[in-house]
């Protein structure tokens, strides 16, 4: 098999799945952050821990500025094959080639900062890299063979992966902040449920597994979660039940 077939076919494969490498990259910091607070003193602090969940929430950011552009049947969260009906050129697009893996980097880079552990850190950027490079690849391929010179004429003048600070192109549609909580609203759970998770595990070990109780901070976590859990319930009772949040042609 030819080496750009070999790749394409590992991107399509890494495609279907990538909703695993966020489990098997959050065990992973798991273990070392309950590591690094029971046995090398780890240095906690609420500021740092702050700084930490915004850099994740800065990505989401980018991940709704891109979504609340952009029509129907692109972006989407699809597992199972490729799917395009147009080249989103304008918007996030204008800047970098693949914002919302740009947007997904700074989510769970905020979450290896955590960690306090330089190696895994550096063993997070490189992992991700690699990971999706290949994804990337493969979805570059489909859209080149069925686009062909729009495309191509599009991914000539814009950056691949990190964005270019100029040439912002506003999109002719609106920004539907409807769409962004539509598609977005799991993963602001997700995210606040794993920082909660990290500060209620802090809480726990610091007091060498004989107190169940939560810190002042874990209580502001746990109020948050709460809060960010009805939010996410009712945006999903409304997207079953209803068309309030549909927007056409989004």
């Amino acid at each position: 098999m030819a080496l750009i077939e070999k790749i394409r076919k590992q991107g399509d494969f890494l495609f279907r799945y990538r909703s695993y490498f966020p489990l098997l990259f959050l065990l992973a910091g798991i273990f070392i952050f309950v590591y690094n607070v029971y046995y090398n003193n780890y240095s906690y602090s609420s500021w740092y821990y702050w700084v930490c969940f915004g850099v994740s929430f800065f990505g989401l950011a980018i991940r709704g500025l891109t979504i609340g552009y952009v029509p129907k049947n692109t972006s989407g969260r699809n597992t199972q094959r490729q799917v395009a009906d147009v080249v989103n050129t304008t918007g996030m697009y204008s800047l970098v080639r693949h914002p919302l893996y740009f947007g997904n980097f700074f989510m769970w880079f905020g979450l290896a900062l955590l960690t306090q552990n330089i190696w895994f850190i550096l063993f997070f950027i490189v992992v991700f890299w690699l990971y999706y490079e290949r994804i990337m690849y493969a979805e570059e391929f489909f859209l080149r063979e069925k686009f062909g010179e729009l495309y191509t004429n599009w991914a000539d003048s814009v950056p691949t992966f990190i964005p270019r600070i100029k040439g912002w192109k506003s999109p002719k549609t609106f920004f539907s902040f409807k769409n962004v909580v539509k598609r977005e609203a799991l993963g602001l759970f997700k995210l606040v449920l794993i920082f909660f998770l990290f500060q209620y595990l802090y809480d726990f070990i610091a007091s060498r597994c004989n107190d169940f109780s939560l810190s002042y901070w874990g209580k502001v976590w746990l109020i948050i979660l709460i809060v960010t859990t009805v939010f996410y319930l009712t945006i999903r009772t409304i997207r079953k039940n209803s068309h309030l949040l549909d927007v056409e042609g989004r």
